[in-house]
């Protein structure tokens, strides 16, 4: 049941922007590899680009020993496959944790999270109720309490979702995701990629979060916002729409 991951086949780019290699995009600008996460330092290397990184979790999750059996859950999770459980990990009446997966210690679980495999969670995380998680990074400190899916993606230290965010990780048309920077279109070679929030990034209520979309640092995304690209350090992204009120005819 583990989640396959691919490179997408070369795929022609319908935007007429110039497309960029990955070289001088650096997760270390967005990301700090969490102490709790350290096993897995060797696979996700600060001089990389952070989409590279996604590519390193099957192999980081392959390289560990085979976990220990896993005794007195309650009897509503549903586990399927290798799941490393740390210490203290708090889990809920119900939920289905499919492998390979591993949580850190300290992370709570709650009613209804689905984990589809090829997930790392650091420390202290909250994976919440009815959210998905599917082939993602969440560093320490990580919320994603309501409501969320998180696919092919990558949450920076405590970055936080709000409820019924959506990193939405397949373009329409299906072709490879590409991620828009100032200097204009970069290639990935994935047909799935969410987004990358930095440390201490959020995202309002409902928002959503479009294929190849990259946080900076603190950046943050209003509620009820479509948001797709790049988006600075300590920035704020917002929509204002023009609300009307009228009485009724009945």
């Amino acid at each position: 049941m583990a989640t396959e991951y691919r490179r997408a086949p070369a795929l022609r780019l319908r935007s007429r922007a110039r497309c960029f290699s990955s070289a001088g995009v650096q997760a270390a600008a967005l990301l700090t590899l969490s102490p709790s996460l350290a096993a897995f330092a060797p696979f996700f290397r600060p001089e990389a680009a952070p989409w590279e990184w996604l590519r390193r979790i099957p192999e980081a999750l392959a390289s560990l020993p085979p976990p220990p059996p896993l005794t007195g859950l309650p009897p509503g999770v549903h586990v399927e496959g290798p799941v490393w459980l740390g210490e203290g990990v708090r889990l809920p009446p119900y939920a289905t944790l499919l492998g390979p997966t591993w949580i850190g210690p300290g992370t709570e679980i709650r009613p209804g999270a689905y984990l589809r495999g090829n997930v790392i969670v650091g420390a202290g995380a909250v994976l919440g109720n009815a959210c998905e998680f599917k082939h993602c990074l969440l560093l320490d400190g990580v919320q994603a309490p309501h409501f969320n899916y998180v696919g092919d993606s990558i949450l920076g230290e405590r970055a936080h979702l709000g409820a019924g965010v959506i990193c939405s990780n397949l373009r329409l048309d299906q072709q490879e995701v590409t991620v828009r920077l100032p200097e204009g279109v970069m290639a990935t070679g994935l047909r799935k990629f969410g987004a990358v929030l930095g440390d201490g990034a959020e995202v309002g209520c409902n928002a959503v979060l479009n294929p190849g979309t990259i946080l900076g640092k603190r950046a943050l995304v209003m509620p009820a916002t479509a948001f797709g690209g790049f988006l600075p350090a300590a920035t704020i992204a917002r929509t204002r729409g023009v609300l009307q009120t009228f009485p009724r005819r009945d």
